[in-house]
């Protein structure tokens, strides 16, 4: 089967696609509120070990949500669905690892920025997987968005490239790809078990990781809390509805709806972490809104 034969299959008993993205507006909300959260409590336990929990809490939560659709569906169906997931997963936790560990040799704006650029990688590797050029509309949304992003992050951009900055960029590949297999395979399988299967093999990766770096956590509220937080809402709540709302949008426009993360991020340190606004930051925030409205609207197709 075709991915447009798909297409065609899912749209004709789909929810209206603004429901879609507005699911997907919110998980890039809640990411970025958990930012100051994550960074604030990564100081007290060690990356993977936190990595690993949240993980697994939240696999333990989405199992127990997904009970009775797993009953509904059966053994098989869940097993393509976990396969498929496990695949996303793999492309998950991949991008994590190098994202965190990238992080050790570049900046925090540099890290920032090039993860950012998995939004132009979607839909130049979807073109060249599924041989689908995007719309104009699509593409100057996209690079309005990376300008966007540009001058949200540009007061801590370095011109010298160094292992930091390379790896986030081998990061920012892998969130390419999560997103384009996790769009093929929710679109195929039950979204269901796909949610399911990618969190629980980043959950497995990152245990195995452990032997790596030796679990070290000082058990503060502040870790608990933060845990808590991003295990619950920001992992099993959030790529379930990732997941679901794949299944009636493209991979580029959802790519595209995570440009608002950033932007959340940049609010939340405004209001909790004491940051101070800039203009770049309001006019980059204001480029990212304007390249969604773009796809959105799409003004450029004819009637």
């Amino acid at each position: 089967m075709s991915p447009a034969t798909v297409d065609i299959a899912v749209t004709a008993n789909a929810p209206p696609r603004w429901r879609a993205d507005l699911a997907l507006a919110f998980v890039a909300l809640v990411w970025g509120c958990t930012f100051v959260v994550v960074k604030s409590a990564l100081s007290e336990i060690s990356t993977v070990y936190f990595l690993a929990l949240r993980f697994a809490i939240a696999s333990f939560c989405m199992a127990a949500l997904f009970i009775p659709s797993f009953r509904r569906e059966g053994t098989r169906a869940v097993l393509r669905g976990l396969r498929g997931g496990a695949l996303a997963g793999i492309c998950l936790w991949s991008g994590y690892m190098l994202q965190t560990y990238g992080l050790k040799y570049t900046s925090a704006g540099k890290s920032g920025f090039i993860t950012g650029l998995y939004i132009v990688l979607v839909p130049i590797l979807g073109a060249m997987i599924y041989r689908r050029i995007p719309q104009l509309s699509e593409i100057i949304g996209i690079l309005a968005a990376t300008a966007g992003l540009v001058l949200l992050t540009i007061p801590n951009l370095e011109l010298r490239v160094n292992t930091g900055d390379l790896l986030t960029l081998a990061c920012a590949v892998a969130f390419a790809f999560h997103l384009l297999v996790l769009g093929y395979y929710s679109q195929r399988e039950q979204f269901e078990s796909v949610a399911l299967g990618q969190i629980l093999c980043a959950a497995i990766l990152s245990g195995l990781a452990l032997w790596g770096e030796p679990p070290r956590a000082v058990w503060s509220a502040n870790v608990i809390f933060a845990l808590v937080l991003t295990s619950v809402f920001a992992t099993a709540l959030a790529f379930a509805l990732q997941t679901w709302a794949q299944k009636y949008t493209s991979a580029t426009r959802t790519a595209l709806i995570f440009a608002l993360e950033p932007v959340f991020a940049l609010v939340t340190a405004i209001g909790v972490g004491g940051e101070s606004i800039t203009i770049p930051g309001l006019i980059g925030a204001a480029l990212i809104l304007g390249g969604i409205l773009l796809v959105e609207l799409k003004p450029f197709v004819r009637a």
